[in-house]
């Protein structure tokens, strides 16, 4: 009997799967298939598991389809049947084993699925500068009623309807940032890895219709991140983790931004040099930082980033939301419904390119 194991009962309460993710999951299963349905708690938190349990490889070893949170070296050796897995995380880094890019089973991952939440942390890390918060929750602490910082010469307020926003990566989470504040008036200049495809930049707004073309402009190369480091007001690290893409952002592109801009990462922290931000927040050479991600997490306890005026931080959480599993769910079926059907590879949603990184 074909059979498909369900591995993601994450251990955290807000990603807990909701019973009706397996009851949708089996209907849509072909006929004489079999859905294993692993109760034991797992990690879902950054790439997925590190490990998997003794339940697992037992189940997988019969199993053509995996869905799991990220897929250990273990996990494919016990698998020698497996045609199809599926990581419910975005990033694919761990699991890229010499297992995974030697075997021709097909890997899908769930970047885009995180993409809303985590936009809209930036959009509220990029206001948070924008506004002034950082000025107010400062003042806040000392408490004082304090209207100084906002009402001295160059106070550094502004709106996202004056401000060219820099988006480094335009896949998932870039495309949903570049939205939602092209969708507030700003200018978007988006760098990428390859040639943007003819109306790529056509985002429907967050609301209403219409499209977003004229305002996001999707660049590539050295050039492009030259115009990004130099242009923006606000600057969205949103790349996959890849060898080429670790250190992306170091002390000469920092010294490029403006002294007013805004650096957010909510992609990887080794793809900043942390030591050079550092530097530039302490000696004020750019306006603030907002960080989700870190070269070293948990962030220890001594680093500078906790205590620095300039800088708000998250600790790893963009992602979060209770909106998560219909559509993590949706992809899941739409995808099973593909390879039910051996519908080609090539027209599936979320492929991982194992040679790419992403």
């Amino acid at each position: 009997m074909p059979r498909a194991v369900l591995d993601m009962m994450d251990r955290r309460p807000i990603w807990a799967m909701p019973r009706w993710v397996p009851e949708e999951i089996r209907a849509s299963l072909p006929p004489g298939w079999e859905l294993v349905v692993i109760e034991e708690p797992t990690d879902g938190s950054g790439d997925g598991a590190a490990r998997v349990a003794p339940g697992v490889l037992d189940a997988i070893a019969e199993a053509e389809v995996y869905f799991g949170y990220g897929i250990p070296a273990a996990l494919l050796e016990a698998g020698p049947r497996l045609e199809w897995v599926h990581s419910g995380a975005a990033g694919v880094a761990s699991s890229l084993t010499p297992p995974m890019i030697e075997r021709p089973v097909v890997f899908t991952n769930s970047a885009g699925i995180h993409a809303p939440p985590m936009a809209e942390t930036v959009l509220a890390m990029l206001l948070h500068f924008g506004r002034g918060l950082d000025f107010a929750l400062e003042a806040q602490r000392r408490g004082e009623w304090s209207k100084e910082p906002y009402y001295v010469a160059g106070a550094p307020l502004s709106e996202l309807s004056d401000s060219t926003v820099g988006i480094i990566g335009f896949g998932g989470i870039g495309r949903e940032v570049a939205r939602r504040v092209a969708s507030l008036g700003a200018r978007v200049i988006a760098v990428k890895r390859t040639p943007a495809r003819p109306g790529e930049a056509n985002l429907s707004p967050v609301a209403g219709g219409g499209d977003l073309g004229s305002r996001i402009e999707v660049v590539t190369g050295t050039s492009g991140l030259d115009a990004v480091y130099r242009e923006a007001d606000a600057i969205v690290v949103a790349a996959p983790d890849t060898p080429e893409t670790r250190g992306l952002v170091d002390r000469e592109a920092i010294a490029r931004m403006k002294p007013d801009a805004i650096l957010v990462n909510v992609a990887r922290g080794r793809l900043v040099d942390e030591d050079a931000l550092v530097s530039a927040l302490e000696e004020r050479r750019i306006r603030g930082a907002g960080l989700d991600v870190f070269s070293e997490e948990p962030l220890p306890p001594h680093h500078p980033l906790w205590t620095l005026p300039n800088v708000i931080l998250t600790p790893h959480v963009s992602a979060v939301t209770r909106g998560f599993w219909r559509r993590e769910a949706d992809l899941i079926l739409r995808n099973l419904e593909r390879y039910a059907k051996d519908v080609p590879v090539e027209q599936w949603e979320n492929v991982v390119d194992k040679r790419a990184g992403y």
